[in-house]
């Protein structure tokens, strides 16, 4: 079995904390702006509003679960002085953008589990919506096929002698 490289472990580590980061943050912007403050729409609409609210606590739990995750991992990477910064943004619009087009692509129009808003064109909400997260993954992706350097790893105490 041929050694591991540790660069990329740290690149890895960082693009997923990124990437974890990034959804969570997604999940919560929408779950708090469309759901909570504007009353647009429920996670999944297709039954009663009690089902409604049920599923907007999962969804806004599932996303908060995600945050989490995301910064432990980053606490992690910090801790041991192996953060890659620029996969770290990379992964993070990259989750974001990649949450936006699969909620606005498959659970918006495939599904039909809730659309943006209700009652009006959706024409204008679905381009933004799509095309911003769509903006979220090029340039996510952009900065992960960008050349990064990762923070180079301090001595820690014991290898100074302390």
């Amino acid at each position: 079995m041929p050694p591991t490289d540790p660069t990329a472990a740290r690149t890895g580590r960082s693009v997923l904390a990124g990437v974890l980061v990034g959804v969570g943050v997604a999940a919560f912007l929408d779950e708090t702006v469309f759901h909570q403050l504007l009353h647009w729409h429920h996670f999944y609409d297709r039954s009663t509003p009690e089902v409604g609210l049920v599923s907007d606590g999962l969804f806004h739990a599932g996303g908060w679960i995600a945050v989490v995750a995301g910064l432990f991992l980053f606490a992690d990477l910090q801790r041991r002085r192996a953060t890659v910064p620029e996969r770290v943004w990379g992964g993070g619009l990259l989750g974001w953008g990649a949450f936006q087009v699969y909620d606005g692509l498959v659970q918006h129009k495939v599904l039909g589990l809730h659309q943006i808003r209700y009652g009006v064109d959706l024409t204008a909400y679905d381009v933004a919506w799509n095309v911003s997260g769509a903006v979220g993954v090029v340039v996510g992706i952009a900065l992960l096929l960008g050349r990064a350097r990762p923070v180079a790893p301090r001595p820690s105490t014991h290898d100074r002698g302390a």
